[in-house]
């Protein structure tokens, strides 16, 4: 499947113009591993199927074409500078064209209009696409089921509302046949799978058994995964199903985004892998799904991870404390400034489980999530400004968040998953949401 958007140059007055002529061969180069482009049409002409049309040229014949503008059907993108951006001198076409309710993009640098090429593809995608998630009845059995049978991405209401706005469908799947074909496994493959992988694999105390059922939940994933097309994302209900397998596939996910990419859902929280497939997919950035613990919570937070208080900060109404399955979360190796395969932290999992431990670099942070009717994405620019760790808790390595006001987070946070990822990129979010036609809310900012 390409990732790559595609465009059709449009002209406003003649394909034989030196001026758009040389500007759509630039935007080629400019935009190669981003986009495609067509052949030049005429604005008003029939249109091939595409992501989205191109104008490499502007002149004032825009202001009267305007119906033909309306009736394009597909989002515009003005890259008129040689630079790949929009002009300067396009300011009052765009302003004429957006007041008559043309939704216009104009990239002012060649970051933001590759963004655009990916989040245009990235659309298509999910349109084409499916996630896979291993779940057999959740939160309604289990461990934990009083808090588990509460979240809203085991709902149906919830994939169906992700099927109608992103065409993207949900194929659920048996967690409790996927461990038990994992387990039957025969202990010489894995170590013979295991055998090309640990030189690149650092462990931290974990036994020959722990790495092979590890190797062997990889392997079986992998296997599903090969025999199907269009899957961009996989999960599994690991924690509140968690008797249905030996082991936990903290190990696959980083090994499945080694190799192929493949973004992953902890808990199979569709809502957590949405949302990271997006912000990965378009701003092409350091991304993980972690638990949020504002300071402002007080004992509910430090109970469940049992903690006897949160890190001495200068300021604490606006800190959070992120944390899950004993660490920060499932961080693949090529995102992490340290990073290693650990026994597991957390009683609710298999005795013979693992976890991965990892670190994010200090520095800008940005929370974000999509919102339960997927018309919202919720942005948090926060820092990490350091780790915390309590020996014999649930937060062996949890990260040290700074935030713009803690008091607007509680009231704007859509979950306690956040999406995490480096750095700090409104600008990107805000042109994700003109394509995906989502709301930004900066919470606090």
């Amino acid at each position: 499947m390409t990732r790559r958007a595609r465009l059709i140059p449009l002209y406003l007055v003649a394909p034989d113009d030196p001026d758009f002529i040389g500007q759509t061969r630039r935007l080629r180069e400019l935009l190669a591993g981003e986009a495609e482009l067509a052949d030049p049409l005429p604005l008003g002409a029939m249109l091939p199927e595409a992501d989205a049309v191109v104008f490499p040229q502007m002149v004032g014949e825009a202001y009267r074409h305007l119906e033909e503008f309306r009736r394009l059907g597909l989002p515009v993108l003005v890259l008129t500078s040689e630079f790949g951006t929009m002009a300067m001198w396009d300011w009052e076409i765009i302003s004429y064209l957006r007041s008559e309710g043309v939704a216009v993009m104009a990239p002012y640098s060649l970051d933001a209009a590759k963004t655009a090429c990916r989040a245009l593809a990235a659309r298509r995608e999910l349109r084409d696409g499916r996630f896979l998630v291993y779940q057999d009845d959740p939160g309604k059995a289990g461990f934990q089921p009083g808090i588990f049978r509460r979240f809203y991405w085991w709902e149906e209401e919830c994939s169906q509302r992700i099927g109608d706005k992103f065409g993207l469908r949900i194929e659920k799947r048996s967690f409790q046949e996927l461990g038990a074909r994992a387990k039957a496994m025969a202990d010489s493959d894995a170590a013979e799978e295991w055998a090309s992988l640990r030189d690149r694999v650092p462990l931290a105390g974990v036994g020959d058994r722990a790495t092979l059922s590890a190797v062997k939940l990889y392997r079986a994933v992998r296997e599903d995964l090969d025999k199907e097309n269009a899957v961009l994302a996989v999960g599994i209900n690991c924690l509140n199903e968690s008797a249905s397998s030996d082991t936990t596939p903290c190990l696959a996910w980083d090994l499945l985004y080694t190799e192929r990419e493949m973004i992953w859902g902890c808990e199979a929280d569709t809502v957590s892998m949405l949302t990271k497939f997006i912000v990965h997919r378009c701003l092409r950035v350091p991304v993980m799904m972690t638990n949020l613990y504002p300071f402002l919570m007080g004992q509910a937070a430090l109970q469940h991870e049992r903690i006897p208080a949160f890190p001495q900060v200068d300021d604490p109404a606006n800190y959070v404390l992120a944390a899950h399955c004993g660490y920060l979360g499932i961080l693949p190796r090529q995102f992490a400034v340290e990073w290693k395969l650990r026994p597991r932290a957390l009683a609710i999992v298999d005795e013979n489980a693992t976890a991965i431990d990892a670190r994010l670099s200090v520095g800008e942070l940005t929370l974000v999530k999509l919102g339960p009717t997927f018309d919202t994405l919720s942005v948090v620019e926060a820092e990490l400004t350091g780790y915390a760790g309590f020996p014999g808790s649930d937060c062996l390595n949890g990260a040290v968040i700074r935030v713009p006001n803690g008091h607007a987070l509680m009231e704007g946070l859509p979950s306690h998953h956040s999406v995490l990822f480096a750095g700090h990129d409104l600008p990107g979010l805000e042109l994700i949401g003109q394509i995906f036609d989502l709301q930004v809310e900066t919470i606090g900012g």
